[in-house]
Order: C-alpha cells, then structure tokens, then sequence
C-alpha cells in the first residue's frame, strides 16, 4: 500500500529541513534522513541517520535528494542510482497539467509552472518562482526564490539562477551556469558561464567538471514516485 511506503531524505542542512518539511505538507511520514556527517541525531522527532544506515533499494523505498549545490546532488544520485526517487510539490504551488516534473525534484511553496513547461529530473524550483510556458529546465538545475523565467527559456544541466534573476523570453542558457542575484538575462549565456548585472554580463567561466561515473541514461531508468497533495503516484519519465 502507498502509505507503507518507505521515504528517505538526503540531507540533513538548510535545504534538507526546507524539504523535509515540504514533504511533512504533502501528510507523507518520513522514515529518516540521511546524511554523510550527521551533526544531530535528529530533527524534530525524525532520525538522522548516517548513509550507510540507510536500508537497501526495494520496491518499497524512495528517497529524495536535498542538497542545494548542484554538482554535489548529481555526484549522490549516482551514488544512489538503484533507489527509486520521488517528487514532493507543495500544496500552494501551481503546475499546469499540461507541464510535466522529472523524478527527485521539489516545487516549493508559491511557484508556479506553466503550460507546456518540462521541468528535468532532481531539479530545485524554490520559493515563489514563476516558470512561464514551453520552458525546459534540464536536470540537476537549481532555481532560486523569486527567479522569474518568461516563454520559451531553456536552461541547461546543472545550471543555478540566483534569487530574484529575470529572463526575458526565448533565451538560451547552457551548462553548469551560474547567474547571480538579481541579474536580467537578455542574451543567450553559453556552458559554464557567470553572468551579473542588469543586464547580464559574462565576468568568468567556471572550471566546474562532471564526475559521473555512469551514462545520464541510467538516471532516467528510475521508477519514479511522484509526492502530490499528499498522494503517491507512480510515473515513469
């Protein structure tokens, strides 16, 4: 039964209790969280457990990732990548039917998700933010709070949008980008770049390298739980 269902999160700092309690709203129980160097035994009445405490993969165990930086949230969902993982979106968060969650992400409190948005798999869509319609967010992306992405962006793999970032519509920006705070992208930002300012302009290009150890297709394998309004629903992306 769904509610025999045994849910982890990784996780333990800022964003790990952000989406535990995102998942908390959704009336799912918890079973722990994990994390690689627990600094407590517990948040609130839930156990925090070191990785090697979580149980083996099963068809009856899902975990969310609850990391912020990026690069470090693909490097674990390798690590894990015989788990099955799940989807949490916030009761007052707003996605159109007609957009479609990858597996492992989180729609927090007030964003909205509009037609025809494809929101990639272990994505972060913080607080408030707006993902207007056709936009297609690639995996392991990090939207901020309060980022506003007008028709037809695409953002690539990896990429992290500072709070409150504006793009006007049809904008292209590539991998393993970091747009800072409060910048308005007017250009397309080719892969790994840094962009700020109003308008955005390029300062430096990261030296960020991919670690994967497996293909990227491994990932979309995963049999998906999908948390909604409290309910489980299984998918397959």
């Amino acid at each position: 039964m769904e509610e025999n269902r045994k849910l982890y999160v990784f996780g333990a700092s800022g964003h790990g209790k952000a989406v535990t309690e995102l998942v908390l709203n959704t009336n799912c129980k918890i079973e722990a969280l994990i994390d690689d160097a627990p600094k407590s035994d517990n948040l609130g009445y839930i156990p925090i457990v070191n990785a090697t405490g979580i149980v083996k993969p099963a068809p009856d165990v899902a975990l969310i990732i609850a990391i912020g930086n990026n690069l470090t949230r693909k490097n674990i969902s390798l690590r894990f990548s015989d788990y099955n993982f799940f989807s949490s979106i916030h009761q007052t968060a707003f996605v159109s039917p007609s957009a479609t969650v990858g597996f492992g992400s989180v729609i927090m409190l007030r964003a909205i998700i509009n037609a025809d948005a494809k929101i990639g798999n272990h994505v972060i869509i913080n607080t408030a933010a707006i993902i207007e319609h056709e936009c297609c967010i690639d995996d392991f992306v990090h939207i901020s709070p309060n980022v506003t992405l007008s028709g037809n962006v695409s953002i690539g793999l990896g990429s992290h949008l500072g709070a409150g970032v504006i793009v006007i519509p049809g904008i292209k920006i590539g991998k393993w980008c970091t747009v800072g705070a409060g910048t308005v992208v007017i250009n397309d930002i080719p892969d790994r770049a840094t962009v700020v300012g109003n308008p955005g302009k390029i300062i430096k290009y990261n030296n960020l390298v991919e670690t994967a150890a497996k293909n990227e297709k491994i990932l979309k394998k995963n049999k998906v739980i999908k948390i909604n309004s409290g309910n489980l629903k299984f998918k397959t992306y």
